[in-house]
């Protein structure tokens, strides 16, 4: 399963963006879906997570501004980024997780977008 992730761009503090992963490939079914970012010489840490069951997980730091959704295709997600501060500058990763089927039966997929550069000014 293939993700490939856009949206990223310049914006000054306090502007928005939308970022958007689409997935492709013979997917079965999509279990959880999630934004990750890193900034430079920091970690990668999970910024937004959903899962089928209408879970839904926020990193602190988005307070709010942040919305994670699912597209109107079951196979896309969508980052709203509102407010956004210096602090935000990262490279920003889709995930997701799920069953694909091989042709011969389901097997479990964990794939990674390649990563969209967002970058706010002060």
């Amino acid at each position: 399963v293939q993700l490939q992730a856009s949206g990223g761009g310049f914006v000054q503090a306090g502007g928005s963006l939308r970022l958007s992963c689409v997935a492709s490939g013979r997917i079965f079914r999509i279990n959880v879906m999630a934004w990750y970012r890193q900034a430079p010489g920091k970690e990668r840490e999970l910024v937004a997570g959903w899962t089928n069951a209408e879970r839904i997980t926020y990193a602190d730091f988005t307070k709010g501004r942040f919305t994670i959704s699912r597209g109107n295709a079951e196979n896309t997600v969508n980052l709203q980024m509102n407010s956004l501060k210096p602090e935000d500058t990262a490279v920003y990763y889709c995930r997701m997780g799920g069953s694909m089927n091989s042709g011969a039966g389901y097997l479990p997929f964990d794939s990674w977008g390649q990563g969209t550069l967002v970058t706010v000014s002060s």
